[in-house]
């Protein structure tokens, strides 16, 4: 087989098979020695593939430079413009910086056509009564979440009484006029729904409940939906 083609289809594996995927089934699935996978993944790290891993571990292509640019329709482009344009609004400072970058990656990326409707988009979003700015310590349970570690919070309720609590946070959810986090509580061993605005304290734990998130988060859905 030709060394462009055994490339092609090392790139083709990487993209279909589940990652990380062991040097052993990639040799496989493009029938070649492991020897000779090891000098293609080398070749197609040279040629600008970012690859993680080593032998013994397994490798994941986070980065495929055979990819073509993005390619979005003209709804998608307004989605998106519309979408990035209101999390802008939202009161959270690290969220606007995130969708301000994202807008500009994702428009770099597209051909000069869809550049153009990009940038000159039909679709804005304009809030004359602007949401009330995030509170502080929303960026680390944002960070809490998605590390899944539990977090002591000092914490009043409607009527007033302070409580603490450890929590796992699973998610914030932008309602309107309130910025909640969805949680298990380990105190009740239930799922609850904290205002975030009523949270005095916030401290990160070593206490990890990593890999439950996903599946507490489906429990919930779930149970709401009864």
């Amino acid at each position: 087989m030709a060394r462009a083609d055994r490339l092609l289809r090392l790139l083709t594996a990487f993209r279909v098979l589940p990652q990380p995927v062991t040097a052993a089934r990639l040799a496989a699935e493009t029938g070649v020695s492991e020897r000779t996978l090891y000098r293609d993944i080398e070749a197609l790290r040279a040629g600008g593939a970012l690859i993680d891993g080593a032998p013994g571990l397994g490798y994941v292509l986070t980065e495929d430079p055979a990819l073509p640019p993005q390619m979005f329709t003209r709804i998608e482009v307004e989605a998106l413009a519309l979408g990035l344009a209101e999390v802008r609004q939202m009161g959270d400072p690290a969220l606007a910086r995130g969708a301000k970058a994202a807008m500009a990656k994702i428009t770099a990326t597209l051909p000069e056509r869809v550049q153009r409707q990009a940038i000159h988009a039909v679709s804005h979003s304009v809030r004359f009564d602007p949401r009330p700015p995030a509170p502080a310590h929303v960026g680390l349970i944002r960070e809490a979440s998605w590390e899944e570690r539990a977090i002591d919070i000092r914490y009043r309720d409607l009527a007033g009484r302070e409580s603490e609590r450890r929590i796992w946070p699973l998610s914030i959810v932008w309602f309107e006029r309130a910025l909640m986090c969805l949680a298990f509580c380990t105190l009740r061993q239930d799922f609850r729904r904290f205002h975030i605005a009523r949270m005095s304290e916030v401290r990160l734990t070593d206490d990890s409940f990593r890999p439950r998130r996903v599946a507490l988060l489906r429990d919930y859905v779930a149970m709401v939906r009864g």
